[in-house]
Formats: structure tokens, C-alpha cells, sequence
């Protein structure tokens, strides 16, 4: 089971934790984290992009000239895509992007990024965020205390709104719950900051 320290908010070591090896010491499985990925970035898609089709945009019911005589090449419309204000060729038009996945592979592809964190040294266990005013300085300097990187996402056990509100300002950073943590946020942050309370809850969920 790997063995990590746990600091307080000033960067100080406090104590250890020994992880759950069901959550945070597998063998990263890369196909699912990378399928997790793309559904993740497919479902947040909209969808509404819309453009005309020459059957929607509005006049070009009348012939410009002649079929033959003019010396012009045959047009039949002046909405046909060649034209200025014709229609688009190929228009795109509103769709569901979203992909599904299985809930068993949601949990490995998090697992697996949690693990992948572990490994490569990412993940940083603070014994508890404690704030009680909106202060995006404190928020700073205890991310600069224990050594987080530029893009970190900060899993709390409860949603304490000056710590969100705080962390909130901070460019590339993003702050979770427990049961809202996503694939996507693990594997794009450089590191992973977890509270230990955070911890407990996620083995008792995934373990």
C-alpha cells in the first residue's frame, strides 16, 4: 500500500497516510482513461451550431439568366453555394454528441487516474482546508506552501464556500467534492491536492 505524507496548509509534514491499493495503487488502465476523456469532452458540447442549406436561405426561386445564349455558365439559382449569400455546402446542424459509458468503467477510468496521480508522484494529502473568510491570497500562498503545480485540482470533503469561492480566482485551478470528481480534472492537473477527510470518502466509495 503506498505510504504518503500529509502536510498542513503551510506546507509542514503533520503526519502519514497509508492509501487503499483497490483505489490508488492499480495498474492505470490508459485505454479507459482515455475513453473516460473523450466522453467527458464530447457530453460538455452543446451542439447547437446551425447554418442554411440553399433550400433555406430565403429567395433564389427564379433563374438569373437563361439556360443557353448568354455566354454565362448555366446557373439555376442564385442561393446555390458558388453564389455570395448562397447556402452552405454541407451546413451543419444541431446533434448530440454525447457518449455513453458504463458506470463500472467511470469508476476504473477514475481509479486509474488516481493510481496513474500516485505514481507519478501528483498527489499531495493536506490534513484539512480550513478557511473562513473569501481570501484568494491565503489560497495562493497554501498552494505555493505545498508545492502544487501551476494546474492543480483540489478535492475538499465539503463544500466550504470560501475555500471554493478563493480557489475559484486562480487560473488553472480547480476545485472539487468528493462526488464530483472527474476523470478529466484528475488527468489534466499537474497535481492532485486532496484533503484526508476527502480521502476516506473515496476509498469508501471506490475500494
Amino acid at each position: 500500500m503506498p505510504n504518503v505524507a500529509v502536510v498542513n496548509m503551510a506546507g509542514d509534514k503533520v503526519s502519514e497516510i497509508t492509501l487503499n491499493d483497490a483505489v490508488f495503487g492499480i495498474e492505470p488502465n490508459k485505454t479507459v482513461m482515455h475513453s473516460a476523456v473523450v466522453a467527458f469532452l464530447a457530453n460538455r458540447r452543446q451542439g447547437t451550431q446551425s447554418a442554411l442549406t440553399r433550400s433555406e436561405v430565403s429567395g433564389g426561386g427564379k433563374k438569373p439568366w437563361r439556360q443557353k445564349g448568354t455566354g454565362n455558365a448555366r446557373q439555376g439559382s442564385t442561393r446555390a453555394p458558388q453564389w455570395t449569400h448562397g447556402g452552405v455546402v454541407f451546413a451543419p446542424k444541431p446533434r448530440d454528441y454525447s457518449l455513453g459509458m458504463n458506470k463500472k468503467e467511470k469508476q476504473l477510468a477514475i481509479k486509474s487516474a488516481l493510481s496513474d496521480k500516485v505514481l507519478n508522484n501528483s498527489l499531495i494529502v493536506v490534513d484539512e482546508i480550513k478557511m473562513d473568510e473569501y481570501k484568494t491570497k491565503t489560497a495562493v500562498a497554501m498552494l505555493k506552501a505545498i508545492g502544487a503545480g501551476k494546474k492543480a485540482l483540489v478535492v475538499l470533503d465539503e463544500n466550504n464556500v470560501y475555500a471554493v469561492n478563493s480557489l475559484r480566482n486562480i487560473p488553472g485551478v480547480v476545485s472539487a467534492q468528493t462526488n464530483t470528481i472527474n476523470s478529466y480534472d484528475i488527468v489534466n492537473a499537474d497535481t492532485l491536492v486532496i484533503t484526508k477527510a476527502a480521502v476516506a470518502k473515496i476509498e469508501e466509495v471506490y475500494a
